[in-house]
């Protein structure tokens, strides 16, 4: 099937008040291009190197989809991130937080990346820490804190990530409930394409598919 057909496959399939992020990690400006001219509305990329290069290529068409930062961002990129990205999925410390402030010259949104694994080789709050972490950085002036995000361990069956994504969804609706100021959260971002079902099941508003849009890696890409 070609991008396209994947694309309003996948649509189709998905309930209207779940949004759609493409995650776009080593795909090819065409690649990316043909899923902007089937209708995505957001692409995400998990390097900034990667969505500079993208984003160069595509020229004004780049400009027809938000662009969501959903890798961990190193401190030395943040100024390039803030000129690429719309959104910042990833943010996992106050340290980040407070350096995207200082360096953004308008409000900026993004999510906090919860470690529901709890897996030490990732990234991301742990969630009992979560609170402590979300009061702090809802202080911060331009920084909108708008939904978690999550990845959970990977897993060949996607039943094996319910449970993660059921802890993330109560999180997040705790969260919610503190009614903390510069806090409004309205996306929760988990699934990708091995588990996208279950985690929209569990309460996801927003999904981050890669393989089910574009197809499989060639295999020198999957090197990378």
């Amino acid at each position: 099937m070609t991008i396209r057909q994947n694309y309003e496959r996948l649509k189709a399939q998905v309930p209207d008040y779940v949004a759609i992020v493409a995650a776009a990690k080593t795909r090819t400006p065409d690649e990316v291009r043909q899923l902007i001219d089937a209708g995505i509305t957001a692409i995400g990329e998990n390097y900034v190197q990667e969505a500079e290069t993208i984003r160069q290529v595509l020229g004004p068409a780049a400009q027809a989809v938000q662009w969501h930062l959903i890798g961990h961002l190193q401190k030395n990129k943040i100024n390039k991130a803030l000129d690429l990205f719309d959104v910042i999925q990833t943010v996992d410390s106050v340290t980040l937080a407070r350096a995207l402030n200082n360096r953004t010259e308008k409000p900026l949104p993004v999510l906090i990346e919860i470690n529901s694994g709890r897996e030490p080789q990732k990234t991301g709050v742990l969630p009992e820490e979560t609170e402590n972490i979300v009061r702090e950085i809802g202080l911060l002036e331009k920084i909108s804190i708008t939904g978690l995000m999550t990845m959970g361990p990977r897993f060949g069956n996607p039943e094996d990530a319910r449970p993660f994504y059921r802890e993330t969804k109560k999180l997040f609706d705790f969260i919610n409930s503190l009614n903390l100021p510069g806090v409004n959260l309205k996306v929760l971002s988990m699934g990708m394409s091995n588990a996208y079902q279950v985690a929209i099941e569990e309460g996801s508003t927003m999904i981050r598919p890669g393989t089910i849009l574009f197809g499989e890696r060639a295999a020198c890409q999957r090197k990378l």
